[in-house]
């Protein structure tokens, strides 16, 4: 069987001490070709005597897949699978297979990193002191740049799916009040389900946790972001989508709300005319909530094994499950 290995670097990169972690568990299941990077209209080309494909971003449209006939797997990296035309898949019997919740701890972790990082401000306090501020203080400890404590602060969580879960019970191992907005009703030990204007009105520290769909598409805009406390802090780690950016980058202009801390954006890579660029008391990091290296080791062995656990006849972590496998290599 013929593998092509079709976007490596946006799982690994470069050498172990870069980032970089070993795919060579592919190299087990048959013969691999592997690219960086495969722009759309390379696609085709790479993959055109392939049985499988190993994917996480690349547009497998239908055109795509009638143009691959000997095409029988798309394996993704990843558990969103918006970028596969599902429709066509099944009607080509062509199985498609995704890496679900294998990021939830690293996700919930950096949403607790944002948190901390505004709440502790260690970032400043330790930049003070290697100014040679604390040198020059005159009092054993510098109280000028002021922290708070979680507990008895409100967080405020949209989405209760695995991420929204885990970050709701790490809030409350801190001592935190939990408001929870989701699509469908839910009940879970000492969280308080609400709508979510309640959630924005309500909260200290806001986090997105739902899929980029027309009804969430700009969900976050002016007038959501006008219920927050000015103290409030709004993190994102979701898709970049859900967001209007330019009404955030205005709530942060005017003060109107504390703090930004985004994992995600509109378009990505960041583009240089992005209304988050330079905003006030707003970080970015650049999509790497999902990226520990240990959560990118699982994810490879995941996805390894779904090709090899579909080679032998098993359905394993298929997002296509109507069709019925027929292994024909």
């Amino acid at each position: 069987m013929k593998i092509a290995l079709l976007e490596e670097k946006t799982v690994t990169y470069g050498d172990a001490s870069h980032g970089g972690i070993s795919m060579s568990e592919f190299d087990e299941l048959g013969e691999v070709v592997r690219y960086p990077l495969t722009p759309a209209d390379k696609v085709v080309e790479r993959a055109a005597d392939c049985d499988a494909v190993i994917i996480n971003k690349t547009l497998f449209t239908r055109e795509v897949m009638e143009a691959l006939p000997k095409l029988r797997y798309i394996g993704l990296c990843a558990t969103g699978y918006n970028n596969v035309d599902l429709d066509a898949a099944r009607e080509k019997g062509i199985a498609v297979t995704n890496v679900p919740a294998y990021s939830t701890n690293a996700v919930a972790e950096q949403v607790y990193a944002y948190i901390l990082y505004f709440a502790k401000r260690i970032h400043e306090q330790a930049s003070f002191t290697r100014g040679g501020g604390w040198i020059r203080s005159d009092t054993f400890s510098y109280l000028g740049i002021p922290a708070y404590e979680l507990d008895g602060k409100t967080l405020g969580v949209v989405g209760f799916g695995s991420i929204g879960q885990r970050v709701c019970s790490i809030a409350r191992a801190f001592g935190m009040k939990v408001l929870c907005c989701t699509r469908t009703p839910k009940e879970a030990e000492g969280i308080s389900f609400t709508d979510i204007r309640t959630v924005f009105g309500e909260s200290d520290y806001i986090t997105v946790h739902c899929p980029l769909t027309p009804a969430t598409e700009k969900m976050v805009n002016a007038e959501l972001l006008s219920l927050c406390r000015p103290s409030a802090v709004f993190i994102n780690t979701s898709r970049g989508g859900v967001v209007d950016e330019r009404a955030l980058a205005e709530a942060l202009k005017d003060g109107r709300i504390a703090g930004a801390a985004l994992d995600v954006l509109e378009h990505e890579p960041m583009t240089e005319d992005c209304p988050l660029y330079g905003a006030n008391n707003c970080i970015i990091t650049p999509h790497t909530g999902w990226a520990p290296r240990d959560t990118r080791e699982r994810l490879i062995h995941t996805a390894a094994d779904n090709l090899r656990q579909w080679m032998q006849g098993r359905t394993v972590n298929r997002v296509d499950c109507r069709i019925r496998h027929e292994n024909q290599i």
